[in-house]
């Protein structure tokens, strides 16, 4: 979690018990007026309606065959660690959406539209990243209970967010072998979303701002923030 006087920006993992916990914990803490989170507005109807996740035929060719199979895989794999952890995927990001209700908080969706993201990851996916997921896939299957191993580090605790050193180093991994899946899925969607902060901070200077991100996603969106409009943000003392 990082907190400015502005912006407490938490950083989640999507299966994590601990990270409901933050986000309760934080709101009951400053009593924000936003609660700004990484959905879009097709991914929160999708988490609040599960029949919203069903792609129709016609806009799987659109968005492009590669995707939706990423899309499947990528949910797959999500799943299957939350049944290990008993928290459904997501579940950090419904708890702040009950709460801004509760609290009668601004909801703010930052992401970027899933359709464009994954219309640009379904045009950026090379083959030599699609054999390094293909390959990352087969030595996925053999998760140990409560802990998953990743090239380059120990194994860690996934019912808990990940620290800051383990998460450089996924990062560093993702972009080293998915250059192009790193930039779409990681790297743009910082910018949108830092954009997106900066826009609220404008438009609402007087209100506090809880922001709930991937912990994959913290670091470099203040980076992007700072960059943009710097005056915006400072550390609490």
């Amino acid at each position: 979690m990082i907190k400015y006087k502005q912006l407490t920006l938490i950083g989640t993992s999507h299966i994590a018990e601990q990270s409901i916990q933050e986000v309760r914990s934080a709101v009951e803490a400053e009593k924000p007026g936003i609660i700004a989170i990484e959905l879009d507005k097709k991914r929160l109807a999708g988490l609040l309606d599960k029949s919203h996740k069903r792609l129709k035929l016609k806009e799987i060719f659109r968005l492009g065959v590669k995707a939706y199979l990423f899309i499947l895989i990528a949910s797959y794999i999500q799943k299957k660690l939350g049944r290990i952890v008993g928290v459904d995927p997501g579940s950090e990001m419904l708890e702040a959406v009950k709460l801004a209700n509760k609290t009668k908080s601004q909801l703010a969706l930052i992401d970027q539209d899933i359709t464009i993201t994954l219309y640009k990851f379904s045009k950026a996916f090379t083959w030599k990243e699609r054999w390094n997921f293909f390959v990352d896939i087969l030595k996925g299957l053999f998760f140990k209970k409560n802990q998953i191993k990743e090239l380059g580090i120990d194994t860690f605790d996934i019912t808990k967010v990940p620290s800051k050193k383990v998460i450089a180093k996924l990062l560093k991994n993702v972009k080293m072998r998915y250059p192009s899946l790193y930039k779409v899925l990681i790297h743009d969607r910082n910018i949108v979303m830092a954009k997106k902060l900066v826009a609220l901070f404008k438009k609402f200077p007087n209100e506090k701002i809880i922001a709930v991100v991937g912990a994959g996603h913290e670091d470099e969106i203040i980076k992007i923030i700072k960059k943009i409009d710097n005056s915006q943000i400072e550390f609490i003392s």
